[in-house]
């Protein structure tokens, strides 16, 4: 069974562009807009297997949305990788607290973000 993965960004060209990568490498990608959408499609069933998510975004941006899906019922082992232009220290530290995974600066190549994922997502 393929590995799922969630998308959480705003931009719908990164969507776009992370979801034939990683269709690609072989996952099932689900999508959210936002925050607020992401935490909805958690709650109404889908199980990812890792989360990709933006910092800002409209709505609920990325360190409130991983804070939100870390307190979701079978979310406290889920890899959470922020995907993001943001580069200070202490919005790292804030997502780190929080629960986050791993930090990659936009722009990311598909290659170097499956490489990682092989990394924090066992059997993928």
């Amino acid at each position: 069974m393929p590995k799922t993965i969630l998308v959480v960004d705003d931009a719908a060209t990164m969507v776009m562009s992370l979801k034939a990568s990683l269709e690609i490498a072989g996952f099932k990608v689900e999508t959210a807009n936002d925050g607020v959408q992401a935490i909805d499609k958690l709650k109404s069933g889908v199980k990812p297997d890792l989360i990709i998510t933006d910092i800002n975004m409209p709505n609920m941006g990325g360190i409130e949305f991983i804070g939100k899906a870390r307190a979701l019922p079978g979310m406290r082992f889920v890899p959470i990788l922020a995907l993001t232009t943001e580069s200070q220290q202490a919005k790292r530290d804030e997502a780190k607290k929080l629960g986050a995974t791993g930090w990659l600066l936009k722009p990311t190549s598909g290659a170097d973000l499956v490489k990682v994922i092989k990394q924090v997502l066992p059997g993928a």
